[in-house]
């Protein structure tokens, strides 16, 4: 099968609506916009929450309370295992570096460190956050774990 022989299911396509063209069509007279007023004007469009001029339910109500969601830290994630695809020269892991090698996006700098995946070189870890496995992963290998 190949993408132009492929059909629309039974029922998916249609026709548009022909408003004001006859009562016989259905969609005659006011041709779908009921009787008058603002709606049945053309051109006319209201917005959400508009209550025709009375107050809205959305400006009646309270607003309390605070949210943290627009302050809180975003952690980049990384595994252990990801550490052997560096270079075989480096021995000190932080963010600038993992960013530079393209473990994590730049400007990224609170990095968290979980344990999945093994280890076979010692590295000097620097991240905000180590999981317990692998903490106990990097200092099996005979490396470091900085907490920054």
């Amino acid at each position: 099968m190949k993408l132009h022989e492929l059909k629309n299911v039974a029922g998916a396509i249609h026709r548009h609506k022909r408003v004001g063209c006859g009562e016989g069509g259905g969609h005659g007279k006011t041709s779908g916009r009921g009787g008058k007023g603002q709606s049945a004007r053309s051109g006319s469009s209201i917005r959400p929450g508009f209550e025709g001029g009375q107050m809205p339910l959305y400006r009646k109500l309270p607003h309390r309370g605070f949210n943290r969601a627009r302050f809180k830290d975003v952690y980049a994630v990384i595994n252990v295992g990801d550490f052997e695809k560096l270079d075989a020269s480096v021995t000190e892991v932080d963010a600038i570096m993992l960013a530079s090698a393209g473990l994590i996006r730049p400007g990224e700098t609170y990095v968290k460190v979980l344990g999945d995946g093994e280890l076979t070189r010692a590295f000097k870890v620097t991240a905000a956050k180590f999981s317990g496995s692998a903490k106990i992963k990097i200092e099996k290998a005979g490396g470091q774990v900085v907490v920054a």
